[in-house]
């Protein structure tokens, strides 16, 4: 069989920063490790003025197909994910390839072009949905570009505020993949929940207790289905966990679960047992609450063994390095995840070759997904290709008035007129408005 993954990937950041310790905490008079030490983050990428999701996506997409030597006839399909979409009817794929076609010869009038919508899961459905169609043979040889693009801003004095950001990650998805080959093999929770939503409004409303509850309880959901599906898990098994990351604080949590589900019943909570017991059953116990608190106590004491802690050190802090300077990305947060950890990898001079992830996606409303991926022969290419440093530090450094005022000029319900912070170089930008109300772009060289 003909693997099938991920080619080539890229990633956009918004051009400014918002540094959270430094100018959000004393605006807001709290301590700076409510930040870095609560939520796990440094600071958060912004769009400027001229920057919106179609940019980031036509920017991300546009680096990946001139540094891989891509022509528009080498693509198939184009599909967008975002939750921050600004048309009910025309999908934004359809804007990205408006603006790449300004800067490629040929077009993309034969390439399918859809726009996915499920929270921030739909990245990775959008990955499926183009590993399906390249698996059934209706690609005619050629690949897919998938984007990932939001601006994931809060309301003003939102409790989400502070893990707010911007960006963008394509993906080339083909056969004989040089980064990584997806697993056939996926798991699933999925229910519906209302812990994060947008009824017609820009803003989401956030229920934030429940929503950390139903990434949990769905993550638990997809990784018992995978398990269903596949051979026995082992945390040993993988070089990497990359989890959707709506702030590094919470992937803290879906960790000690997915870590505690997968040693049970294996040599590692044997060797645990002398030091906190073996993990409660439910069987054991004749009331729910009962059993539910000695989990909840065997899960604290798990997490202070040096087993875990070595093993979280080792296979998820990686893949949280990005995410701590850029924030949440919605349907991009866990594609960065993965490119953390591999870039983490490339520095540290680990051969990763053959080596196995696992990955967690979750989307809001609420559905997660776990899948396998095998990194490929000419991953470091692929890794060593990124300007990921050059772009975080480039990133223009916000006051609090510029924050206040950024935020506005993207606020759909502020009519404001703010001046661009940075000079747009060699990428798209917004140009206006159009005859119906459509969104105009135009490249600057």
């Amino acid at each position: 069989m003909t693997a099938v993954g991920i080619d080539a990937v890229e990633i956009w950041t918004g051009n400014l920063e918002l540094d959270l310790p430094g100018t959000f905490a004393p605006q807001k008079g709290e301590d700076p490790e409510k930040y870095t030490k609560g939520l796990g983050l440094y600071t958060s990428s912004f769009p400027d003025s001229y920057e919106d999701i179609v940019t980031m996506g036509a920017n991300a997409a546009h680096r990946l197909m001139e540094r891989k030597g891509l022509e528009t006839d080498d693509i198939g399909r184009i599909d967008v994910a975002t939750e921050s979409a600004f048309d009910n009817s025309k999908p934004v794929s359809t804007y990205v390839a408006g603006c790449l076609e300004q800067v490629f010869d040929g077009d993309f009038h034969h390439a399918n072009k859809g726009e996915r919508k499920f929270a921030c899961i739909a990245g990775t459905q959008s990955l499926d949905d183009a590993y399906n169609w390249i698996k059934a043979g209706r690609n005619r040889g050629r690949g897919a570009l998938v984007i990932a693009t939001d601006t994931a801003l809060y309301a003003r004095g939102d409790a989400g505020e502070a893990t707010q950001g911007a960006g963008a990650v394509a993906m080339y998805i083909a056969e004989d993949p040089s980064l990584v080959e997806l697993s056939a093999e996926q798991g699933y929770g999925s229910a519906d929940e209302t812990d994060f939503l947008k009824p017609n409004q820009q803003f989401p409303s956030v229920d934030g207790k429940r929503s950390v509850q139903v990434y949990l309880a769905r993550m638990r959901e997809a990784l018992e289905d995978f398990k269903s599906v596949t051979e026995p898990l082992h945390p040993d098994d993988f070089a990497y966990v990359p989890f959707h990351t709506p702030f590094p604080g919470m992937v803290r949590k879906a960790a000690l679960l997915g870590y505690r589900n997968m040693v049970r019943n294996t040599s590692i909570e044997d060797e645990l047992a002398d030091q906190i017991g073996r993990q409660p059953r439910p069987e054991a116990f004749d009331d729910d609450e009962d059993y539910r608190d000695a989990l909840r106590e065997y899960m604290d004491e798990l997490e202070e063994t040096d087993r875990y802690q070595e093993w979280y050190e080792a296979t998820i802090d990686p893949t949280l390095t990005i995410s701590r300077n850029v924030g949440n990305w919605y349907t991009g947060s866990v594609h960065v995840a993965r490119i953390s950890a591999l870039k983490h990898a490339f520095e540290e001079g680990r051969e990763m070759t053959g080596e196995r992830l696992l990955v967690g996606s979750y989307g809001s409303g609420a559905q997660a997904e776990i899948h396998a991926e095998t990194v490929c022969d000419g991953w470091e290419e692929e890794i060593e290709a990124l300007n990921v440093d050059e772009q975080l530090e480039d990133r223009y450094d916000l006051e609090w008035a510029d924050y206040e005022e950024i935020h506005d000029a993207h606020n759909h319900d502020v009519d404001s007129d703010v001046e661009e912070l940075t000079t747009p170089d060699g990428e798209f930008v917004f140009d206006g408005w159009g005859r119906m109300g459509e969104r105009k772009y135009r490249y600057v060289e």
